[in-house]
């Protein structure tokens, strides 16, 4: 009854499902605004080929001059700033002011802090967030100092192939060897009041294997998914939006609270059980998700 575990996610926005898409795929682009994620990374680092930096930044540039997208969070992965294209991406992310700016491969605060001065510098919006990739073992032992690194960011996506890839560890369902590695960026972006996405799963058709990993990012604490496939979106919007249950819970902690008797209780009993306002408070927060999602069910 109180485990209210669903309050993980941000107390402005949904982050259940987070959708990668490669900005040179014109398709890809176009297919976006008829999905139900919460939202889109438009990626101009690993998923476009060199050659196609350019027209990638300019099939964005169009994308939100003529056809913005409303209701979904909008992020820009950039390529690195030490890399030829970083400055240019850099200088599209202040054109075009999307919601978010994604950093790859983040193992220290100066890389935060370097995209937060030119934003500012620019005079790009305050709410103009920043996003960190922790996807090497250097960033996974630094995610505590990066969560902290500036006012700007707001979220850890976790990147499990590079991390594999730069530490060894075999794909394995279970994500055995893994598990205490996600649970520190976890704890770090908890520490630090930030939300932090799980990794992708990388084989979209075997949605058994997806619903496993889902449901153990979701006990795991994790606020949401990245994902790179659109049949992965009700999966995720399933495990990690609210449960039903708990939404009962919730609502029945609200009006207990109400009661008269209740108004200046800091505790109060509930059913044989001890309930504190800190109870209340993430219950509000759960039943503020579900009215969100059912406004925006009806705008959409």
């Amino acid at each position: 009854m109180i485990s209210l575990t669903d309050i993980n996610f941000s107390p402005v926005r949904l982050r259940r499902s987070v959708l990668s898409v490669p900005a040179s795929n014109h398709r890809a682009l176009e297919k976006v605004r008829n999905l139900d994620c919460d939202a889109v990374i438009f990626d101009l680092e690993d998923s476009v080929a060199p050659e196609k930096k350019a027209e990638a930044r300019e099939n964005l540039r169009r994308l939100f001059k003529e056809k913005p997208l409303q209701g979904v969070e909008r992020i820009l992965r950039i390529n690195a700033l030490e890399t030829e294209f970083g400055r240019a991406d850099m200088d599209l992310a202040v054109e075009i002011s999307p919601d978010v700016v994604l950093i790859p491969k983040v193992e220290h605060v100066a890389e935060v802090q370097s995209v937060a001065d030119i934003l500012s510098e620019a005079g790009s919006p305050d709410d103009l967030a920043i996003w960190a990739m922790i996807e090497t073992p250097r960033g996974v032992l630094n995610a505590s100092v990066i969560a902290a690194a500036d006012e700007r960011i707001k979220c850890f996506v976790v990147g499990l192939n590079d991390l594999r890839k730069e530490t060894g560890v075999l794909s394995q369902p279970g994500r055995a060897y893994l598990v205490p590695w996600l649970m520190q960026i976890v704890l770090a972006g908890r520490a630090h009041g930030i939300d932090v996405i799980d990794s992708v799963f990388n084989d979209f058709r075997d949605t058994e294997a997806l619903e496993t990993e889902c449901r153990q990012g979701r006990a795991m604490g994790f606020s949401g998914k990245m994902l790179i496939h659109p049949t992965q979106i009700e999966l995720a919007n399933r495990h990690f939006g609210p449960d039903p249950e708990a939404v009962k819970d919730a609502e029945t902690i609200i009006a207990a609270f109400a009661e008269p008797e209740a108004r200046h209780l800091n505790v109060i009993n509930l059913n044989g059980q001890m309930v504190e306002r800190l109870h209340l408070a993430e219950a509000e927060k759960l039943v503020a998700k579900v009215k969100f999602l059912a406004e925006r069910k009806k705008s959409s």
